[in-house]
């Protein structure tokens, strides 16, 4: 795949950063892209290495036939490229704006540390193709008269609904924010990716057939047995919205907040919307001018520390109660799999202080004002250590320790007993749904992405939602042709 001896000859190079001093100043995106002639030189890398890691199952959770296209960048093939691409991603310019790359992990030159930049040639790939014009609607050709209803229209509901469409079926999808996109327009900030990309993704899916409703919330403004008197199938793709509960003490004081309504204020802000979601509910929140600490390692912190920077924070810290991991793994023991190993994300490249192997023991302040975060050392079994506290200033906190599952005020609040629930061993309340079929114990109802499997990648989001179509489209017909 590529150049035979690309991977010899041709440094990896991947899409460069606006200096920090610069993109903080603004909430767009800040990569700067590399030219077409660079994007084919890298897809040149891909060596023939035999087996693929990187697309699946360690690599790509969507399986990107990535040695495949690659090849066909190479050649200048731009169109057959992205057709390739989208056969098996719908939204190539969320995930190689987003994804994490664990095909890039899974690369065979990864065991030199120069993988094949994979997700800077998927991303101008993407964006290469709406500048050809080659992303418009596809129709199907034929109409089933089958109807589906899909609630949520995150990357699950989406990839769903795109599919289910076309395959011939009338799909509703249903929103209950005010525009479509779920957390990839609310969660994820404007810097990492900007929503028109989700407005296109959505205008090409009206082409298609596909009606979005926004604004109604399924288990208030219309009850799941409407839609399953209604339609011949269900899609839940609802997400993990709960936040996990820190069990920090003193979290009642003013400027303490999860992570989510922080984030959700700021996309609605650059967004034009009013503060206020339906979910998360909050007093507003701004960082200008405080010091603020993040509690959590994950990408919502870092997206947390990033949006601070970006309205004025005077400091930003952010406290993991992980070790601080080796700057390189060991690749024989951890290849082709996801390794832990020192990462420094865009966002925390800005100016965060980092400081690891720290528990966060309460909030304390004054007069019902946070003022600052007690924290300790703690030892190989996240005990904190005696004698090691330590008070960091703080104007305003963020919990970001990640999510415990779907939020069941809503929908499942009023699903009755019959919709059997289950915990995981990460604690994330899921509903028995299997990846094969897809079906919960009500009868049409099916669910997918976060709220089936907990928190997880936009990429994981879209595989479930192709493959609950897939289970969908064989329960309708008998039959499909959707790919799983």
């Amino acid at each position: 795949m590529g150049k035979v001896t690309g991977f010899l000859e041709i440094d990896r190079q991947t899409a460069k950063y606006q200096p920090a001093s610069d993109r903080i100043r603004h909430f767009r995106e800040f990569t700067l892209p590399i030219s077409d002639d660079e994007v084919g030189k890298q897809a040149a890398r891909c060596m023939d290495c035999g087996i693929p890691f990187c697309h699946g199952p360690t690599g790509c959770p969507v399986n990107n036939q990535i040695p495949d296209w690659n090849d066909l960048v190479y050649s200048g093939d731009w169109e057959t490229a992205i057709r390739n691409l989208h056969s098996t991603n719908n939204f190539p310019e969320f995930t190689g704006r987003i994804c994490p790359a664990p095909c890039e992990e899974a690369c065979t030159l990864n065991l030199e540390d120069v993988p094949v930049a994979i997700k800077t040639v998927e991303q101008a790939l993407a964006d290469k193709a709406y500048r050809l014009g080659l992303v418009q609607p596809q129709p199907p050709e034929t109409i089933t008269g089958k109807r589906v209803a899909v609630i949520g229209s995150g990357p699950a509901g989406m990839a769903a609904a795109q599919q289910l469409g076309r395959a011939g079926h009338e799909v509703d999808v249903f929103e209950r924010e005010s525009r479509p996109g779920g957390l990839l327009r609310y969660g994820i900030p404007d810097f990492k990716m900007e929503k028109h990309w989700i407005d296109r993704r959505v205008e090409q899916m009206s082409g298609e057939g596909v009606t979005f409703h926004c604004g109604v919330e399924i288990g208030k403004d219309k009850q799941l047995d409407e839609l399953l008197a209604l339609y011949d199938a269900v899609l839940y793709c609802g997400g993990a919205e709960t936040p996990r509960d820190a069990g920090i003490p003193t979290n009642d004081l003013t400027g303490i907040h999860d992570a989510m309504p922080y984030l959700v204020q700021q996309n609605r802000r650059v967004g034009g919307e009013s503060l206020q979601s339906v979910l998360w509910e909050a007093p507003e929140i701004w960082a200008g001018g405080k010091h603020v600490v993040v509690v959590g390692g994950g990408d919502t912190a870092s997206d947390c520390v990033g949006t601070a920077f970006r309205q004025g924070a005077v400091k930003v810290t952010q406290l993991d109660i992980r070790p601080m991991p080796p700057q390189l793994e060991d690749k024989m023991t951890t290849w082709p799999y996801w390794a832990t190993k020192m990462r420094v994300s865009s966002s925390q490249a800005e100016g965060a202080v980092r400081e690891f192997q720290i528990a966060t023991l309460e909030f304390v302040g004054e007069d019902g004002v946070l003022t600052g975060v007690k924290c300790a050392e703690v030892d190989q079994q996240r005990r904190p250590v005696a004698g090691t506290e330590f008070i960091i200033r703080a104007d305003l906190a963020f919990i970001a320790i990640g999510f415990s599952g779907p939020d069941y005020n809503g929908l499942l609040s009023g699903a009755g007993d019959t919709l059997e629930r289950a915990v995981d061993r990460r604690g994330n309340v899921s509903i028995k749904a299997n990846d094969r079929d897809y079906a919960t114990s009500i009868d049409r109802l099916f669910v997918a992405g976060d709220v089936r499997r907990g928190q997880s990648l936009v990429v994981w989001a879209i595989r479930e939602g192709r493959q609950a179509a897939h289970a969908i489209d064989l329960s309708l017909m008998g039959k499909t042709t959707l790919p799983r």
